[in-house]
């Protein structure tokens, strides 16, 4: 299969926990065997540490995988309180757990990657080897392939030639997401057919009759395999969620490469069987797979439940409302349900309390359910509070909040409004990340709303609001002064 384009994209796998892949080294060991590493991740730890233990399985899902990659990386842990006292100790450790890098025996730096087991294993991706592995004979080629994740191949005539000069600027921005490789061997070359080329290669967990296994490349250029890049249906992972594009369909349920892959392909295999015939009606939907366990959070988002003995689906489209599957998986479900997703026909899934039956106080409650009607209300200028229920500050802040709404009930083109962040769905572009987080909305920009960075003091609220409200407040001054009533002569 033949396109004119290439996608550079992140693939990463979440892998299930494994068997035995981290190796646990004491002092006696620690420096003979880490000389015999090209590269290893040291975790230094301590067996009562409640981060060491959250960080445990992830460390060893990462190890799983690492192992296999070329270079191998090798994934080590130290227990700091028995057998490997002196090592934590020269290596300066006072916390736990602390992550640091070794190159055959030698410290290299201290590891600063994410903690989860995807983000483990993109990051010492991007350190192990480099940028581009030259193949230098069809062994090589084949091992290479022989790899959890895609691989990119670019074929050459010669290192000067300018496809490779490309395809090497290409392969050092993006190391730390992708595997490449390039070759200019004459037999890899010869056999392969596929001189001036750029190949990417499913792994071979992915293969599947349904879709071609190589998508062969001419040009570099991006946007064409954005969509084609995963295979009909992508494996997303927690590191890799950006790549997919929407709208995209995600069935959720145990999948598991690593102790499960004729399992995880079972399902997966059904999915692609829509996927290709949505395809071939000319149909622009992409389909994923994930761990349902792994996205436990997006389920809830979706207000889906999962259990082991049921698939479930959930969407999201452009304009990222989301849409649940309530019907039992089955092929003709999904179909249908995709078509209804596509066509419009379906509801968009919003977490929202119940509309209140009376809100006359000053400051308005508003749910998801009313945020169009009250808070993108064009006529109304509107300062609106996401909170948390358990938030200290929070609590801290209502009584100025309802002070402030108490001195402005008055001003009839202002509403002063605050929202249960962990009951109700954000809407965009609203970025919510903690709490309280203040958000003003002008009557003529609903779009763009401004974050509130000010003080929260009831006087701080008053200036602002004076200072940028549409229209001038009929109480105050632009400079937040009061407008002192003025004296009627009897």
């Amino acid at each position: 299969m033949i396109l004119k384009s290439l996608f550079v994209a992140a693939f990463f796998s979440a892998y299930a926990l494994g068997d035995g892949d981290v190796v646990l080294l004491t002092d006696s060991e620690f420096k003979a065997k880490l000389d015999g590493y090209e590269i290893a991740l040291v975790k230094f730890f301590a067996p009562w540490c409640g981060h060491c233990k959250k960080l445990a399985p992830e460390f060893e899902r990462a190890a799983t995988i690492l192992k296999r990659n070329d270079p191998p990386v090798i994934l080590v842990e130290v227990d700091c309180t028995e057998g490997g006292k002196d090592s934590c100790s020269k290596h300066g450790v006072s916390g736990y757990p602390t992550l640091k890098v070794f190159k055959q025996g030698e410290f290299a730096f201290d590891y600063e990657g994410p903690r989860d087991a995807d983000g483990i294993v993109k990051y010492m991706k991007g350190k192990a080897g480099p940028s581009s592995k030259e193949l230098k004979s069809l062994d090589d080629v084949k091992k290479f392939l022989d790899n959890f994740d895609p691989s990119v191949i670019g074929f050459f005539k010669s290192s000067s030639s300018e496809e490779n000069v490309q395809f090497q600027k290409l392969a050092s921005a993006l190391s730390d997401n992708f595997r490449f490789a390039h070759t200019f061997d004459p037999s890899v070359l010869s056999h392969y057919n596929y001189e001036g080329k750029i190949v990417m290669y499913q792994p071979p967990r992915l293969h599947s009759k349904m879709e071609p296994s190589e998508l062969v490349y001419e040009v570099l250029w991006i946007s064409l395999l954005l969509k084609t890049g995963h295979g009909m249906v992508g494996h997303r992972t927690t590191g890799n969620v950006a790549q997919f594009e929407r709208p995209l369909i995600t069935v959720y349920y145990d999948v598991d490469y690593v102790k499960n892959p004729k399992g995880t392909n079972y399902w997966r295999n059904r999915i692609i069987k829509v996927a290709k015939k949505l395809s071939e009606e000319g149909k622009n939907v992409h389909f994923a797979i994930s761990n349902a366990d792994q996205f436990n959070h997006e389920l809830t988002e979706h207000g889906l439940t999962y259990s082991a003995d049921k698939l479930v689906v959930a969407a999201r489209n452009a304009k990222d409302q989301k849409f649940s599957m309530t019907e039992d998986f089955s092929v003709d479900a999904l179909e249908k349900f995709a078509n209804d997703f596509l066509e419009g026909n379906l509801k968009p899934y919003l977490k929202s309390e119940a509309v209140p039956t009376s809100n006359d106080g000053p400051v308005k409650v508003v749910v998801a359910e009313e945020f169009d009607k009250i808070v993108n209300d064009e006529t109304k200028d509107v300062l609106i509070e996401f909170y948390a229920p358990w938030c200290g500050h929070c609590k801290s802040l209502a009584p100025k909040y309802e002070e402030l709404a108490q001195k402005l009930a008055e001003e009839e083109d202002i509403v002063i409004a605050k929202m249960d962040a962990t009951a109700n769905d954000v809407p965009a572009p609203y970025d919510v990340k903690g709490f309280p987080t203040i958000y003003f909305a002008p009557k003529n920009s609903k779009k763009f709303p401004k974050r509130y960075e000010g003080g929260r003091e009831v006087d701080d609220f008053i200036k602002y609001l004076a200072k940028e409200s549409t229209d001038p407040l009929t109480k105050y001054t632009r400079d937040g002064k009061k407008i002192k009533a003025k004296k009627v002569d009897l």
